[in-house]
């Protein structure tokens, strides 16, 4: 339990410094600021149509999955613990909605599998009135960025093969990242995978379209990320919301009225005693550290006027 514990607090105190080490192709020494002005920038002149933020729809269930890092076995628990599969993998979830916000690379194996699964399953289930929603975490930015830090030795030898040519701005599996937004608001719902703050609210939309531009290789290439790679505080990196010591309400408040949403889902953070809710149950935060690295417990949020935690086994 103990070497468990402090495998945990290395993984976190790692990913927050994550310009501590460089990776072989560098990222700016300083996160530059949050965006300002006039969205679009580089992404303005990429083809890819826009993938909508806000979703209006009215699913019998709605389930959020946190951080899955390239466990296939801690995936699988979680999609029947949500009650969306059966043994065989097969969708069993009818008009259940999925959203899983993110970091499904690195840590793990088993990442393509996964990634692989997930795709099916929102065929499937989309079929079936349903959906799998996937979003970006910041793992999958910092390994096209050619950061592959935390990658372990199972994992390079994934993608084909060759992951950083597989995993670059243009390269196969970067384009199907590429069908992924960073944030999802879904009716009063507000998912993403580190949180939104009150000064990145206007700019969703293009933190959504110049992060998908990037990945599918036309706003450039490794050395020349989007800033929700290179901003500490972008919906993919801050932390504001992960620590419960330090978790500023008013805050979380302010970016809510000015988002029109009533919650936010976030993971990003692992939560060494499963799922934990804030701010009146305004804030929940859902990644339990279920990848084999973290031997957490499976967890996934179904989210209703009262949330509730539903928990599967291994």
């Amino acid at each position: 339990m103990r070497t468990a514990l402090l495998a945990l607090a290395f993984s976190i105190a790692c990913d927050r410094g994550h310009r501590e080490a460089q990776p072989s192709s560098p990222l700016p020494s300083s996160p530059l600021p949050a965006p300002g002005g006039a969205p679009g920038g580089s992404a303005a002149r990429c083809t890819l149509a826009p993938i909508p933020t806000r979703l209006s729809i009215a699913p019998k269930r709605l389930v959020a999955i946190g951080d899955l890092h390239g466990d296939l076995g801690g995936t699988r628990a979680a999609l029947k613990a949500a009650r969306a599969i059966d043994d065989r993998d097969q969708w069993i979830g009818g008009d259940l909605v999925i959203v899983q916000t993110g970091d499904v690379l690195d840590r793990g194996d088993d990442e393509s599998k996964i990634l692989e699964l997930l795709e099916r399953l929102d065929r499937d289930a989309r079929k079936a009135g349903g959906a799998v929603i996937q979003l970006l975490g910041n793992h999958e930015l910092m390994n096209p960025a050619g950061d592959f830090r935390y990658v372990t030795p199972g994992g390079m030898r994934d993608f084909g093969g060759d992951r950083k040519r597989a995993l670059a701005p243009g390269g196969p599996w970067a384009k199907r990242l590429a069908r992924f937004n960073a944030v999802a608001i879904i009716n009063d719902n507000v998912f993403s995978h580190g949180g939104v703050l009150a000064e990145w609210v206007t700019q969703v939309d293009d933190v959504n379209l110049s992060s998908r531009c990037w990945l599918d290789g036309q706003t450039g290439g490794a050395d020349a990320p989007p800033i929700a790679l290179t901003s500490d505080s972008s919906p993919l990196w801050t932390r504001a919301y992960g620590m419960p010591e330090s978790t500023d309400c008013a805050a979380l408040e302010a970016a809510l009225t000015k988002l029109g949403a009533k919650r936010m889902i976030v993971g990003h953070t692992v939560q060494q005693r499963g799922i934990t809710s804030a701010c009146n149950d305004k804030l929940w935060r859902i990644d339990v550290g279920l990848a084999k690295l973290y031997d957490g417990p499976i967890e996934v949020l179904e989210i209703t006027d009262q949330p509730r935690v539903l928990r599967g086994q291994r």
